[in-house]
């Protein structure tokens, strides 16, 4: 074994070895929490390019985030030396942009077509409904939005899409519209990447080539979560000398929501994969006590490829489980844990709570607050910082002070009233000479359009 080969190959245990080092054949690696996956997929693509198995024009590697992929870019230039720069390593999406990029003109869109982001791609939507009028009461700009990008995630054209509901005898034609502007203006909602690829690949024998006679090893991170359209892509470049390294865990797929579809990777295992399933199970992050619990509880999901993770540490303390009748008692009680945990020397750093949803930091940002701990949100804003809860403050603000002038320029046009800033800086001209709140300015010295708008936000306002 060359001295590279085994710097490589060091520290990797039996299985995770097998995963690297397996000949070339498709496979589904069945990763377990904290079982190194993230170590094995990118070192397998740097023992592909250092056996001489294949070049790094060769290689396609799929991740979900663009954060992963910038991580395993980084390693492989750190394991191989190389640049990684122009390797296709990224997310679906980001992927298909890349395709498109190369093939304009066969996708039927200009060399300079633009993507919208999800603001851009709402507004248009609000100008839709404008122009078009006649817009059903309780339909919104957001509800299109979201059937629009559900409709695409599951590969289906505006042609094709069915009314079922009242909404949707709506939303349907609306849709053929919205496919009509976007191609008159020349832009691409994200959805529109991945289904404009996926057609592509379908229908466009040259494109289909192009991509399938590039790509001889194609490897797929966080398996578990494709859905149908992207299983479909991957299927379509798999072309007949490819080999596909999916590495996933059925155990922790939790995107049904988003129409990710765990099956996949039992579909896989049978058609392509031919039954090779590689099982990563012993975990490298949690104790004993930790892992026998997962286990008791994962054991009874159905439908699973089946493994048992286990650890050569140590049982560690055992786990507790305390049950609360609120959120606001359980927050008291985790802040007070902490505050005693703090005050017998342990590392702040070494504290972390975990919630399942943002919206639930509210109530223990209040209990760590009254507790007088100090803390640090990751990966969201602070509760009372977000943009909806300062709207909504502004609101109950104003509405026990009047003279709040900061709380009434936040909310006056929001959401929209059509009051506009010049006709708020004539209220403020008017409140600075009259020496008034700007509430009270605006509500007694409005004119024009302004006045019976103005008079229904302060009806909204004392009706609070």
């Amino acid at each position: 074994m060359s001295a590279s080969r085994n710097a490589l190959l060091s520290g990797l245990n039996e299985r995770q070895l097998e995963a690297v080092t397996l000949p070339e054949q498709s496979a589904i690696i069945l990763a377990g929490a904290g079982s190194g996956k993230t170590r094995v997929l990118t070192t397998r693509i740097a023992w592909l390019i250092e056996q001489g198995r294949a070049s790094a024009d060769n290689i396609l590697a799929v991740t979900f985030t663009n954060k992963a992929a910038k991580e395993m870019k980084a390693r492989l230039e750190a394991m191989t030396g190389r640049p990684a720069g122009s390797m296709w390593i990224g997310t679906f999406h980001g992927l298909c942009h890349r395709m498109l990029r190369e093939n304009p003109q066969a996708a039927g869109l200009p060399a300079s077509f633009t993507i919208m982001d999800e603001d851009d791609q709402l507004s248009l939507i609000k100008r839709l409904m404008k122009d078009n009028g006649n817009v059903p009461e309780g339909v919104e700009a957001r509800q299109l939005q979201t059937y629009i990008n559900r409709m695409k995630e599951r590969g289906v054209r505006s042609g094709r899409a069915i009314a079922q509901s009242e909404f949707e005898s709506y939303a349907a034609p609306f849709y053929g519209t919205y496919e009509s502007r976007c191609a008159r203006e020349g832009v691409i909602d994200f959805a529109e990447l991945m289904l404009r690829v996926s057609e592509m690949l379908a229908t466009d024998e040259r494109f289909l080539a192009r991509y399938q006679g590039r790509f001889r090893h194609i490897l797929v991170d966080e398996f578990q979560d494709t859905n149908d359209l992207q299983y479909g892509w991957l299927r379509a470049l798999k072309g007949p000398g490819a080999h596909v390294f999916a590495v996933g865990d059925d155990d922790q797929s939790i995107y049904s929501f988003r129409l990710a579809n765990p099956s996949n990777m039992r579909s896989f295992a049978s058609e392509f994969a031919d039954g090779c399933v590689i099982r990563l199970e012993q975990n490298y992050r949690s104790t004993g006590s930790i892992l026998k619990a997962a286990n008791a509880l994962i054991e009874k999901n159905d439908d699973r490829l089946g493994k048992n993770l286990w650890t050569s540490s140590s049982e560690g303390a055992p786990m507790q489980v305390a049950r609360f009748p609120s959120d606001r008692e359980e927050a008291d009680y985790v802040a007070s844990q902490v505050k005693a945990m703090l005050r017998a020397g342990e590392d702040p750093k070494q504290i972390a709570i975990l919630y399942r949803s943002n919206y639930q930091s509210r109530s223990y940002e209040k209990a760590l607050m009254a507790h007088s701990v100090p803390y640090v949100i990751y990966g969201g804003t602070r509760f009372f910082e977000r943009m909806e809860v300062k709207n909504v403050l502004a609101y109950l603000k104003l509405a026990i002070n009047y003279a709040d002038d900061g709380a009434f320029r936040r909310i006056i046009n929001f959401p929209p009233r059509g009051i506009g800033e010049t006709t708020v800086e004539q209220f403020a001209q008017v409140a600075k000479e009259r020496d008034i709140p700007l509430f009270e300015a605006a509500a007694e010295h409005s004119t024009g359009k302004a006045r019976e708008k103005m008079h229904a936000f302060v009806a909204l306002i004392s009706s609070l």
